[in-house]
């Protein structure tokens, strides 16, 4: 069944919701045994701009008793004509309501699209409440990188797969199947789904919970639950989804993308996912040259981004670039490459790759003094970030991007002056090169603690500060015609509670939702009045949660997730960052026993050797 076409003619973008894109599956439904809606709980565009969602998409359908589907948040005009409407939430495939699946997965990037997943289970006629639901409920799974922290959805989830989904998808659909075929009951069947690796079934632990409301601990209340339930991690990277979905809209990721590694190792403690997807782990120079013609010829890809949290750490990136040159000469692709360094290597590497078109410069220092470096293990010295503007000036690019952090742990107001003083005098160096007159543009986020980093313990700066600083540097760039942009504080705020919250948070998200939030990662749409009000009706006070920082004897909801980053390593960085001490690159120094070595031998040395295919 599909969308009745008054529905589909009342709101923007139709194309959202219809389905029959070119690639997209098409299995029959009483064919097979198992049915898996997957969500990426914001809208379509952004949904089906990531690699993860057409990996696990694919992987599902290559099994023959096994469906799989898509869904996505519908913006505010389909969710008002649905329910105007009296109808349900679909599937984009089938056009089957939600609740006639097996299991509904949820892809969580990003703390703020959790009030986009309660709407998802509304509309699509599931109980929120987990506890609540009956044997004619589908399953309630999410994983991703926002599942490091379950605990403020745990409420609404039945199970969490924490880690590599791509190493978890196909033995949770044979274990439902084989279970459902034996008739067990859904309370069997999460029990029979938590002996698996990396599951998390949120209602097989009991929480406690000190007289003032803050947390004290997590216990199991069965046998069959884990603690630490621990991370899975792919000893190699999945199998490349050569035949991924083609949009029939543009995406915000509207182009071809080739995952060439995964992992870091460089150690920023403000990073999770440094910490979420170690260890490194690289795909051969002759699978990545195999993924992209695949890509080019089965999609109609003209352009491919090369995906790395840091591509210039790729081994033998100079041999890789001179094939993909050869490539774009005989095929006329283009290719992109995010996630590089700041020096003038990694001018020449995008130089290499831009002979058709030259855009942007993109630096992201996050903090501009030598002294803040040392304190997040990101040194960039000032003279390497003013070289690399100066040769991207001299070699024509006009347009340069910097990213920048406000409330880093330890800040002082030396460290946000220099911020402006830095942009400054990268904009006189572009005045100073022939051309036109540079666009200069200066990123501000604010510091958000992450849970299983270094910084986990710190808190973030409250409203009132972050606009002091931005003031700051805004002062200290004068008049210069540099354009500064900053995160809204309170959706900032907002994604600090949910990082480093606990299940008190879920009647929260549900009051906050009940009250109409949505989209809350959405400036047009975030309307921090509405979790005001839902935080004052729980009786919690978000700054406990965002702003407060925590001892580092101090139990913490998140703990009885593992990383597979210990905890010993966390409080060590802890200390050296407070010292200002940095900690080696373990690609090209000693192993620093971050406990990753306990799971994965010799994982630092993982990296040698790979782009020969050795």
């Amino acid at each position: 069944m599909s969308y009745p076409d008054n529905i589909l003619a009342s709101v923007q973008k139709p194309a959202r919701y219809t389905g029959g894109e070119w690639h997209s599956a098409s299995k029959e439904w009483n064919k097979t045994d198992i049915r898996v809606a997957l969500s990426y709980p914001d809208i379509y565009e952004v949904g089906m701009s990531g690699i993860t969602l057409p990996i696990l998409y694919q992987e599902a359908n290559s099994l023959s008793f096994a469906l799989a589907d898509r869904i996505f948040a519908p913006w505010p005009d389909m969710e008002q004509a649905l329910r105007n409407a009296g109808l349900n939430l679909q599937a984009i495939e089938s056009g089957r309501a939600l609740r006639d699946f097996d299991i509904i997965g949820f892809l969580l990037g990003y703390e703020l699209t959790y009030t986009n997943l309660l709407n998802i289970l509304d509309l699509g006629g599931i109980p929120l409440d987990a506890g609540k639901r009956d044997e004619a409920c589908p399953l309630v799974m999410a994983g991703g990188i926002g599942t490091m922290n379950p605990e403020p959805l745990a409420d609404f989830i039945d199970f969490f797969v924490i880690g590599d989904g791509e190493g978890a998808i196909s033995r949770i659909l044979e274990r439902v199947r084989d279970l459902k075929r034996a008739g067990s009951r859904r309370k069997d069947i999460l029990l029979a789904l938590a002996e698996l690796d990396g599951i998390y079934v949120p209602s097989l632990y009991n929480v406690e919970y000190r007289t003032d409301g803050s947390f004290k601990k997590i216990s199991k209340n069965s046998e069959a639950a884990a603690i630490p339930v621990e991370r899975i991690i792919c000893q190699e990277l999945p199998v490349f989804s050569d035949k991924p979905i083609v949009p029939l809209i543009e995406t915000i990721q509207d182009k071809g993308s080739v995952e060439i590694s995964r992992g870091c190792t460089r150690g920023c403690r403000f990073c999770n996912a440094g910490i979420y997807y170690r260890p490194v782990r690289h795909r051969t120079q002759q699978d990545i040259y195999s993924a992209i013609d695949k890509l080019c010829s089965s999609c109609g890809y003209d352009e491919i981004t090369l995906l790395s949290l840091s591509s210039g750490d790729y081994p033998g990136i100079t041999d890789l670039i001179s094939g993909l040159n050869q490539m774009e000469q005989t095929q006329g692709t283009t290719f992109s490459l995010p996630s590089l360094r700041i020096d003038e290597k990694s001018l020449d590497l995008i130089e290499a790759l831009s002979s058709k078109r030259r855009s942007g410069i993109t630096l992201a220092p996050e903090a501009a003094t030598s002294r803040l470096q040392r304190v997040i293990n990101k040194i960039i010295p000032e003279e390497d970030i003013l070289q690399t503007a100066a040769a991207a000036f001299q070699r024509g690019w006009t347009s340069l991007k910097l990213y920048f952090m406000l409330g880093l742990p330890t800040e002082t107001e030396d460290d946000v002056i220099a911020i402006g003083q830095l942009a400054s005098r990268i904009y006189d160096l572009g005045r100073l090169s022939p051309g036109r007159r540079p666009k200069l543009r200066v990123s501000l986020s604010t510091f958000v603690p992450k849970p299983h980093t270094p910084f986990q313990w710190c808190g973030q700066i409250e409203r009132g500060e972050i606009l002091k600083r931005v003031n700051l540097v805004r002062d200290n760039i004068g008049r210069r015609k540099i354009s500064i942009s900053w995160n809204n504080p309170q959706i900032s705020m907002l994604e600090a509670v949910m990082s480093r919250g606990d299940r008190n948070l879920g009647r929260v998200i549900y009051r906050a939702w009940e009250l109409g939030a949505r989209f809350d990662g959405w400036d047009e749409l975030f309307d921090y009045g509405r979790w005001e009000k839902a935080f004052k009706e729980a009786g919690i006070n978000p700054v406990n949660y965002a702003n407060q920082p925590k001892d580092l004897e101090e139990p913490l909801p998140w703990e009885h997730i593992s990383s597979g980053v210990s905890r010993k390593f966390l409080v060590e960085e802890f200390y050296r960052a407070m010292c200002g001490n940095p900690t080696p690159d373990c690609r090209t120094d000693a192993c620093n026993m971050c406990g990753i070595e306990r799971r994965v031998k010799n994982c630092h040395k993982m990296y040698k050797g790979v782009y020969h295919g050795e």
